[in-house]
């Protein structure tokens, strides 16, 4: 691990947000960088340690855990650590050591602060989605639109108070809204039953609803602020609101959802995750994730921000797995990696995601460890499916024994498919370039990827393939600047946004580097990297980026849509839904893939 500073300039170069700031003022940062060597085990700060500046990971991994000792997350080269606490009082807000031999980057706290007030760029890369920006974080200024319950659920004023009663309990709402042929006319509440209809002595079955309602309640427009439901809430000393579009009521809201949209965030969830003793209690975490992706988009923050923050939460989940499981089962036999593929290894799963996961094993193992690793993939992936995280249909998961093997085996398995590119090894290679380190040993993996992908990129026909196989999926268009949309069944006149929207950049992104060699690994970065590399012009790289923030934000506000319309989210999309702005970019958006795909498949890979 050499820190010649020509090695420390050649790597910081090529790290986000360094990379755009002005030359003389990366070269100053350049000097700045102290380089700190660390054994495996040893301490980098402590919960409450004054930092002496942040941290930017050069070679090996590390793990940072909370006041509890519990792990929140393993971090590897070209990640930071300590700016959460250097963006507050200057101390450190968890634990951090080295998880191997590494080599760190210190860049002095003064020079942080300092880069951060004077360069945008680098601040907001930093402060990005986090609780300094006002605009995103302050629940009174959101609009009410984001958090209520919708569609409402109602009943008659005709309807019998017992009638009520039952539909209150088998909805598990505290209101219900009483409509009067379309129109609003009241509200009924389990505060009603107590104190109208129990505490009076009358009788449920034979008393309406209308005599114990409360009647011409006070709603709100959609687009009003959430302070303004507070305002009525505390000045009236309600707990319901209805939301109105003009006499007509489409949604409602409660203080049990203003708790609960203000009590949700994904470093919560990921805390409470890793306190949980077992994969029911975890269940009821990941349970919240739909009501995660609302408060999120809602917050406009950016896709790739939500599906980190969602994934996050599924790391911490398989990471806890894995502990209770070394716990029931003892110490591992041997060093091993778990790894995540597909969505998770890309760090971009939604709330509708299923599982792709293997082991790597040090070499030293042999079969009579292989009870162990079972034992282990069987109990961590049965946790995941309990969490939501349903099995993988491809049955690409560690309790397939294919997918546990020694290192030995996956260099193997790896050359392979890159000498013999059939179209089953291209599947495979896809799905294995897209790994990602969760828990274990990474070096069982570093030293592995780096070879493969300097092999893959020399063997031309495998190139070839791999862009052939980029190419499977299309964007949908028709004719006439049209949408080619599913033609019958229960998605007629819809759009798969992923397969046809999503997995096109995803796949291309793959291409992009395999041909430059770039480990990342997040289709975003792929891109952004790539960029970086020459492997794409700058202005390929700005019109495929800017089609995949549109698509991707597209499908996550359809999705937050779905959860709030109490329907289970998915990726399918009715493009005519759209209003005619959002409906052409979004065409121009799958145009501006079809053309990089087209560009890929010529051999020009945009560079021109």
């Amino acid at each position: 691990m050499a820190d010649a500073a020509s090695d420390i300039a050649t790597f910081v170069e090529t790290v986000h947000p360094y990379d755009s700031l002005p030359r003389d003022e990366l070269q100053r940062v350049i000097r700045r960088f102290q380089p700190l060597h660390l054994k495996a085990g040893s301490k980098i700060y402590a919960l409450n340690e004054q930092l002496p500046g942040l941290f930017l990971i050069m070679d090996g991994s590390v793990e940072v855990r909370d006041s509890s000792g519990s792990l929140i997350s393993q971090l590897f080269p070209r990640n930071t650590l300590g700016e959460r606490g250097l963006l507050a009082d200057g101390r450190a807000a968890t634990n951090a050591s080295a998880l191997t031999d590494a080599l760190l980057l210190v860049l002095p706290a003064a020079e942080f602060r300092r880069l951060t007030n004077e360069h945008p760029v680098y601040s907001r890369f930093f402060t990005r989605g986090k609780a300094s920006d006002n605009r995103r974080s302050d629940l009174a200024f959101r609009k009410v639109a984001d958090l209520m319950s919708s569609p409402p659920i109602a009943c008659m004023p005709t309807d019998t108070v017992q009638a009520a009663a039952a539909l209150m309990r088998d909805r598990r709402v505290s209101s219900l809204c009483v409509v009067d042929d379309k129109r609003l006319v009241g509200i009924i509440t389990t505060g009603d039953l107590t104190a109208r209809v129990l505490a009076e002595g009358l009788e449920p079955a034979a008393t309406p609803v209308l005599a114990v309602m409360t009647s011409a309640p006070v709603g709100l427009e959609e687009g009003a602020l959430v302070s303004d439901v507070l305002n009525i809430m505390l000045e009236r000393r309600i707990a319901h609101m209805p939301i109105m579009d003009g006499e007509r009521v489409i949604g409602m809201v409660t203080q049990t959802d203003l708790t609960r949209y203000q009590a949700i965030s994904s470093a919560s969830m990921v805390g409470e995750v890793a306190r949980a003793t077992s994969a029911t209690e975890l269940s009821k975490i990941t349970a919240r994730i739909p009501q995660l992706l609302v408060q999120l988009v809602g917050g406009n923050h950016a896709h790739e921000v939500v599906t980190r923050l969602i994934t996050d939460i599924a790391d911490a989940a398989t990471r806890r797995l894995i502990s209770l499981a070394e716990e029931e089962f003892g110490p591992p036999p041997l060093p091993y990696l778990w790894l995540a593929c597909g969505s998770q290894g890309r760090q971009e799963q939604t709330s509708v995601s299923d599982q792709d996961n293997c082991i790597f094993i040090d070499d030293s193992f042999n079969e009579s460890h292989r009870g162990w690793f079972e034992h282990l993939a069987r109990f961590v992936s049965d946790g995941l499916d309990t969490c939501g995280y349903v099995y993988c249909p491809g049955d690409m998961m560690a309790t397939n024994r294919r997918w546990c093997q020694p290192v030995r085996v996956w260099r193997e398995y790896f050359r392979q498919w890159i000498e013999t590119p059939e179209p089953m090894a291209q599947m495979l290679a896809s799905v294995m370039f897209d790994l990602r380190p969760i828990a274990g040993e990474a070096r069982l993996f570093e030293e592995l990827q780096a070879e493969t992908l300097e092999h893959a990129s020399q063997n031309s026909i495998f190139v070839a393939h791999m862009i052939g196989n980029s190419l499977k999926h299309a964007p949908p268009l028709g004719l006439l600047r049209g949408f080619a949309t599913m033609r019958a069944g229960d998605r007629r006149n819809q759009i798969d946004m992923k397969h046809n929207g999503v997995v096109p950049v995803v796949d291309v992104g793959r291409v992009y580097a395999l041909m430059g060699r770039l480990t990342a690994v997040n289709t975003r970065a792929r891109l952004l990297t790539a960029e970086e590399a020459a492997v794409i012009s700058e202005s390929g790289a700005r019109d495929l980026i800017a089609a995949y923030d549109l698509i991707a934000e597209l499908r996550l506000r359809n999705q937050a849509a779905q959860v709030k319309a109490a329907n289970r989210p998915d990726n399918y999309l009715g493009p005519y839904d759209l209003g005619d702005f959002e409906r052409s970019h979004l065409r121009d958006a799958f145009v501006v893939v079809r053309t990089m795909q087209s560009a890929l498949a010529n051999g020009r890979a945009a560079r021109s």
